[in-house]
């Protein structure tokens, strides 16, 4: 069964899939998240909405990465 997660809204930046042991993790281009919430806020905003509540979200073992 894949438990796999995904971030809500963030389909384009969406690098693939990695592997770490047996668990499968999303992978996302840092830089495109930041892009999407500057849709509708500021690069500062965009920044630490990212930081705190993206990044410093941990939601299990599946918790996607975010590459600089």
């Amino acid at each position: 069964m894949d438990k796999t997660l995904y971030a809500d809204g963030l389909d384009e930046a969406l690098i693939g899939v990695g592997t770490q042991f047996n668990r499968r993790i999303a992978v996302y281009n840092k830089n495109k998240v930041l892009d999407i919430l500057q849709r509708n806020m500021s690069l500062e905003e965009a920044e630490e909405h990212f930081n705190f509540n993206i990044v410093g979200a941990y939601v299990g073992d599946h918790t996607p990465i975010f590459l600089d």
